[in-house]
């Protein structure tokens, strides 16, 4: 697990590279959803507002919504997820990458978890 992520309360990773930032799903997440057999993702260009839901992952056990870790619009989407959704399981914090933002408030990073307390978090 890479110490650059920062972790939210539902199960989301996100990597910031200046006003950039890359969002997935955690290892725990996956694990506890098991196989994910589709992806319902935002169109690039959409607004996310922090704590709204911008899009669905389905599972062969549930369907979870996705809950934006931070607000920003949407610059770009894996459509690789699209015909190969078990990426967010083989590789959930590379290849199996959800979404790409552009920050509306860098601020609000602050307010997520690091690896070490999402890990405490996760296993409560």
């Amino acid at each position: 697990m890479a110490d650059s992520l920062k972790f939210t309360e539902d199960h989301l990773w996100i990597r910031v590279e200046g006003r950039r930032a890359q969002v997935g799903l955690s290892e725990y997440a996956q694990d506890e959803l098991g196989e994910v057999i589709a992806v319902e993702l935002p169109d690039i260009g959409d607004m996310l507002e922090k704590g709204e839901s911008f899009g669905e992952i389905e599972s062969v056990k549930t369907v979870s919504d996705l809950i934006a870790p931070v607000s920003g619009t949407i610059s770009a989407v894996n459509a690789e997820l699209e015909d190969h959704p078990s990426l967010v399981n083989e590789d959930p914090y590379h290849e199996g990458w959800l979404v790409e933002l552009e920050l509306s408030d860098k601020n609000e990073i602050e307010d997520l978890m690091d690896p070490d307390e999402y890990e405490e978090f996760a296993s409560e």
